[in-house]
């Protein structure tokens, strides 16, 4: 059975967010890993409260617990920021905030941040939304180039934005950009409501394919591992055969009960991931 490398499994504090960040910092340490996807929620690190001292602080958290940040990851679905906006206010402070992300990225020494295309008003045309997206996504991945930063960015479902949903939309957004500091995430839901394969975000995108967001569905939902019906195992096992070198995590969402214990929701997920990985090989 094709494996990945143990040391691209990651950690993220997706389902912590009501737990202290010192305490989910711990928690990650001590499932092995050694670096994390860090989500931008309140009461760990969002764009709204994010001083130089609270990043410091977070950053010594993450040193004490020797993890590293691989991409910073701001919420920019379920709260106020929406860089396609079509109110215009709205946009300018969108995009202000996701330059300070990558001021932020660069502070914590993480490779990438992880961006979406926002999502345009219903009672418009589709493609009003697009050069709205494409002219903020230029601007955020010029200024995160300015601090060293890479991008990543994730095509989202129907519901969360009308303007990329699946990878043959994410591969004509990537070309139109022309910015050669984007990379792509494979998200397993998105990927299968989008009815997209793994062998076809390899085709698209190549190396460029960087970080994948591992969680069940049926096909939605955002589910542990094994609480939906998606064939996760083969999933995995193709990126092995197929030569991802990217990073992969799990993003347990599910309808917000994880989180009441988001020790179990992430142990269910290693334990069903472990026989896809090789703890033998070593990063290159």
């Amino acid at each position: 059975m094709p494996q990945l490398a143990f040391h691209q499994l990651i950690g993220a504090n997706f389902s912590f967010q009501h737990f202290p960040f010192d305490q989910v910092a711990r928690i990650i340490r001590d499932f092995g890993m050694r670096e994390i996807e860090l989500w931008g929620v309140a009461q760990h690190l969002d764009l709204f409260h994010a001083t130089d001292a609270r990043v410091d602080t977070v950053g010594r958290v993450l040193a004490d617990n020797g993890l590293s940040t691989w991409c910073f990851t701001p919420e920019q679905v379920l709260y106020p920021i929406n860089i396609a906006s079509g109110d215009a206010e709205l946009r300018r402070a969108s995009i202000d905030r996701f330059r300070r992300a990558a001021d932020i990225c660069a502070m914590l020494g993480a490779r990438y941040l992880f961006l979406t295309p926002g999502r345009g008003f219903e009672s418009e045309t589709q493609q009003s939304a697009w050069g709205r997206a494409v002219e903020a996504l230029g601007q955020i991945a010029a200024h995160a180039r300015g601090n060293g930063v890479r991008c990543l960015l994730e095509p989202l479902q129907r519901f969360e934005t009308n303007v990329v949903n699946d990878a043959a939309g994410l591969r004509r957004m990537l070309d139109e950009l022309g910015s050669d500091n984007i990379d792509v995430v494979l998200d397993s839901v998105a990927m299968a409501t989008a009815g997209d394969t793994v062998a076809g975000y390899m085709e698209l995108f190549g190396s460029r394919l960087a970080h994948v967001q591992l969680v069940d569905g049926s096909p939605g939902g955002h589910l542990v591992w094994g609480d939906g019906s998606l064939p996760l195992g083969r999933y995995v096992s193709e990126l092995a055969d197929l030569g991802y070198a990217g990073k992969i995590t799990f993003e347990p969402f599910g309808n917000g009960s994880y989180a009441l214990d988001p020790v179990k929701a992430w142990t269910g997920c290693l334990d069903a991931i472990e026989p896809y990985l090789n703890r033998a090989a070593v990063p290159a």
